[in-house]
């Protein structure tokens, strides 16, 4: 009994009818496979099939003998395929986390600067927070992440963007009126903003409304963009969020600009300065190719792209970065 056997019955089983089976599935002729079948039925020492005048069907030992027959084809495939994988030098993985949002500007450029590598490894993909991001960098779990600068890890970062935060509200709250808020607006409403988990969108927050002369408390600290929405739509207060907020808005909830000096919040990209993947080390050396090729209808990634081109990225170990931002937010 030859592999072949086996094929040709289960063929002639599913195609229901030696002619089909023939022609459509084995490409050879029906007196050939009725022959095949034949010497397999010999092998069994059974009848396998019976010829009806609508084809053919499974007498009681061809149904016995199916399934084993289909067992052993697919364990003859992944035996192949084992062996064809174990032949191959196994494939690299490259791990890339986003703070969940940035995924849907940062994914597609990303894998613009691993265009080359891509048919040479495995790229894996996770959305999560920026502090687990940091968490699974220093870990070793992941290789890259766009993030924020985490304090408080032993992490290198390269800056690829500023945005500017702006003001979540309800569709229908009175300041929609408005083309810009000023943030003596925030006087009186309920105000949503970075918990103390997001240390740093809390941090910049606080100094923009110190600097702006504002006195007003937290009323609810949120870390995800799902419970900042969810608390706009339910306590009609106002929220003040990194502009990546708006790839996410139901319509429920909409955006408008702060007015004057707008504070920023930067997206970096982070990893372990002990990570030695190759991979890490291609990318790293592309960075200024990140934005090169954004989809021409998305105004925000052509402006972004055409900013990141006229400022050159910076490279910020940990320690320089939190004395940095400590500065800026001094100076105003």
């Amino acid at each position: 009994m030859e592999l072949r056997h086996l094929r040709y019955f289960v063929a002639v089983v599913e195609a229901g009818s030696f002619t089909t089976a023939a022609e459509a599935r084995l490409h050879t002729s029906q007196p050939s496979l009725s022959r095949q079948i034949r010497d397999l039925e010999y092998e069994v020492g059974a009848e396998l099939l019976s010829r009806t005048a609508h084809g053919v069907e499974l007498t009681a030992a061809g149904k016995a003998f199916l399934d084993h027959a289909r067992l052993a084809l697919m364990q003859v495939e992944a035996a192949v395929e084992a062996a064809r994988r174990a032949a191959q030098p196994a494939k690299k993985t490259f791990a890339i986390g986003f703070q969940t949002g940035h995924e849907m500007n940062w994914l597609p450029q990303a894998m613009h600067v691993l265009r080359d590598e891509l048919q040479n490894i495995d790229v894996t993909v996770s959305s999560v927070y920026s502090p687990d991001l940091a968490e699974a960098l220093a870990r070793g779990r992941l290789d890259l992440g766009f993030m924020r600068v985490e304090p408080g890890y032993d992490l290198e970062y390269h800056v690829v963007d500023r945005e500017p935060l702006i003001v979540l509200m309800p569709s229908d709250h009175r300041l929609v009126a408005k083309q810009a808020i000023h943030p003596r607006e925030f006087v009186g409403e309920i105000f949503i903003g970075g918990s103390n988990k997001a240390t740093v969108l809390r941090a910049i927050t606080e100094d923009y409304l110190r600097r702006s002369g504002v006195d007003i408390k937290l009323d609810h600290g949120v870390d995800n963009m799902a419970m900042t929405i969810s608390l706009v739509v339910s306590t009609r207060g106002l929220a003040l969020m990194p502009a990546y907020a708006k790839n996410l808005l139901p319509s429920s909830v909409v955006s408008r600009p702060l007015e004057g000096e707008v504070p920023t919040i930067e997206v970096a990209v982070g990893y372990s300065k002990s990570n030695t993947s190759p991979i890490l080390k291609l990318f790293l050396s592309r960075l200024d190719e990140l934005g090169a090729e954004p989809d021409a209808d998305n105004s925000f990634l052509v402006r972004r792209a055409r900013n990141r081109r006229e400022q050159a990225i910076e490279p910020l170990g940990h320690r320089r970065v939190r004395q940095n931002r400590i500065a800026q937010r001094r100076v105003g």
